[in-house]
């Protein structure tokens, strides 16, 4: 696949396969759909991205981060009621399938964005999985998977985890623990899922209904001296919906406008340091699923405004 263009259009992956049937669930697999139905309906963003298909993980990709054991139970369907109950959403090969695509789809978004200083994967950031287990609706952690992947290749010595999810990164900060060449940073609801949360490189656990201006304060007084400091051939930015101030599984009070500010400065922090960021859509459950719609769709105009805009 060739991801660089003369056309300095944004990067978007998309797959109609991240859409699963997982019934009644408060995880809307449905939203992916709905905000590529919004990206064809608004002709601003459309001009200025352009859409890729995921490229598939390798096998070799995979279990460059999850155990052999695990993927085989997950292909062939055998695993025990504990594991699936820790999952969190109900197994079916449909699923399997999605979390290995979304896998291809994140590391798709991070080789485009090396080429072209910026990417969105519409889908991806399930940061609750482990080497040897999902947890928290996430089967795969694609994010490692990615950042294994580019490693693997030679594109990137280090890269940087940006974790702006409501919940704390405990399967990316577990599989990287002790990994110098990857710096996670997660800033998260403390009191929330997962109760218990792997240390990561650096973690900020913010209390109960935190609002706008003291989140984006912990970001701006932390994200450049990181990016200063270590030095990352990229970054995966896990721009989480859920920190909504209406978010069925959150208590934190971000606003819509707090959350595109957000998006907005490690966008623009990415581009100042110069630094190739690949931005991935993690967690949103609002009680109106148009609101977490909107919320993704604003994240990805953000980065069109920081990356297109001149």
């Amino acid at each position: 696949m060739i991801f660089k263009d003369n056309t300095g259009k944004i990067p978007v992956v998309y797959s109609e396969s991240y859409y699963v049937d997982i019934g009644d669930h408060v995880f809307p697999t449905s939203k992916y759909r709905l905000i590529k139905k919004r990206i064809d309906s608004d002709e601003s963003v459309r001009e200025r991205i352009r859409m890729l298909p995921p490229e598939a993980a390798s096998e070799e990709d995979v279990l460059s981060v999850h155990t052999a054991e695990y993927i085989e139970k997950l292909r062939n369907g055998s695993l025990s009621p504990e594991e699936v109950l820790t999952m969190e959403v109900p197994y079916s090969p449909a699923l399997v399938e999605a979390s290995l695509a979304c896998c291809g789809g994140t590391l798709t978004a991070a080789r485009a964005a090396l080429e072209s200083k910026a990417a969105l994967h519409l889908g991806g950031g399930f940061h609750h999985a482990f080497a040897d287990h999902g947890e928290g609706f996430c089967l795969l952690n694609d994010v490692a998977v990615s950042i294994k992947g580019l490693q693997k290749r030679g594109a990137v010595d280090k890269a940087l985890v940006i974790d702006c999810d409501l919940h704390q990164g405990n399967g990316t900060a577990s599989i990287f623990s002790g990994d110098d060449s990857v710096f996670t940073f997660s800033m998260h609801q403390e009191n929330n899922y997962p109760y218990h949360k792997p240390q990561g490189d650096m973690d900020i656990g913010l209390p109960d209904y935190t609002r706008d201006k003291i989140y984006l304060r912990h970001l701006s007084d932390n994200v450049p001296q990181i990016i200063s400091s270590f030095k990352p051939g990229i970054i995966i930015f896990l721009a989480g919906a859920d920190p909504y101030e209406q978010d069925q599984l959150g208590g934190l009070r971000l606003t819509k406008k707090g959350l595109r500010d957000r998006d907005n400065y490690v966008c623009e922090q990415a581009r100042n340091f110069g630094v190739p960021i690949a931005i991935v859509l993690a967690g949103g459950y609002a009680a109106n699923r148009e609101d977490t719609v909107d919320i993704h769709f604003g994240t990805l105009e953000e980065c069109v405004k920081v990356f297109t805009y001149k």
